[in-house]
């Protein structure tokens, strides 16, 4: 089939309306969207015998002072009640994360640095751009069509500039393969797993993972059952290839760390009906402070 054009047109408006039809069909398709598992081999190397460890107290200290469980099930962050001296503690950490030898840790104490990197760097990134309505406001990453901050090369460690989707989809998913990484990174939105008002470490990684993985499947936003069919988070769409491959694996997983009552209700439940997600902002809802408009870059 071939199609005939009126000579009359601009090549780069038709160029422009062809990339604006492949965009708007991306966006509309969200596991299509989803990035795949691709292994970045530089940071494979660690090492087992290592006893070195990361301080996070200054990660931590922010994290219970902001991070707030409402009544709902779903923990919100006061972005807007950040102190300059917290913000600058915050930034602080992210550089000092930084200057990491992260290739010389054992898996335990990589694993959490990596976390905990990701989830300093988007908060600090909310807290720059405050007031927005979401996170994929912050349109930094690179392309035409970007949406949200993902993409962008944000931090610099051992000399590599990473970006938050560096961080999630070419080293944790890649390295670890554990499904719980979807509960542990957190995207600042209503629709994600709660961040915990606690850093990770190596020492409580396992109980940290659990806990997440627990609270989120057992929320509604998470799975939720109602006349006999199953509506799950997206999450569970755009990355069912770590959840066992197939709406069978994905209920297989949801039935591991539902409590009783909707492990039961998951027993005559061989399919998903319905998938969702908010991306509205995990904010606590008070007078906002005026956007600083400074993004965190490489070397900061």
């Amino acid at each position: 089939m071939s199609i005939r054009v009126n000579a009359g047109y601009n090549s780069q408006v038709i160029a422009f309306a062809v990339s604006l039809i492949v965009a708007i069909a991306i966006l509309a398709s969200p596991a299509l969207a989803a990035p795949k598992a691709e292994l970045w081999e530089r940071w494979e190397k660690h090492d087992a015998a290592s006893t070195e460890t990361v301080d996070h107290a200054a990660w931590d200290r922010l994290l219970k002072r902001y991070v707030i469980d409402h009544n709902d099930g779903i923990a919100r962050v006061s972005y807007s009640a950040f102190s300059d001296a917290d913000e600058k503690s915050l930034i602080t950490y992210i550089e000092a994360l930084e200057s990491v030898a992260v290739s010389g840790l054992n898996r335990d104490e990589q694993f959490a640095y990596w976390v905990n990197l990701y989830n300093a760097v988007t908060m600090a990134l909310i807290v720059q751009s405050y007031p927005v309505e979401t996170i994929r406001d912050i349109d930094i990453s690179p392309g035409f069509f970007s949406d949200g901050p993902w993409g962008k090369k944000l931090v610099t460690v051992e000399g590599e500039e990473i970006s938050l989707d560096d961080i999630e989809h070419r080293i944790l998913r890649p390295i670890w393969k554990d499904p719980r990484i979807h509960y542990a990174v957190n995207c600042a939105s209503l629709g994600c797993p709660n961040l915990l008002a606690e850093a990770m470490t190596a020492s409580n990684k396992e109980t940290y993972l659990d806990t997440a993985a627990r609270t989120f499947v057992n929320h509604p936003r998470g799975a939720d059952v109602e006349n006999g069919k199953l509506r799950v988070s997206s999450i569970y769409s755009w990355f069912e290839e770590d959840f066992g491959g197939s709406e069978a694996g994905v209920i297989e997983h949801l039935k591991k760390y539902a409590n009783d009552d909707l492990r039961a209700a998951l027993q005559s439940i061989n399919s998903i009906s319905s998938d969702r997600y908010d991306w509205a902002l995990n904010s606590v809802l008070v007078v906002p402070k005026t956007a600083k408009n400074k993004i965190i870059s490489p070397g900061s």
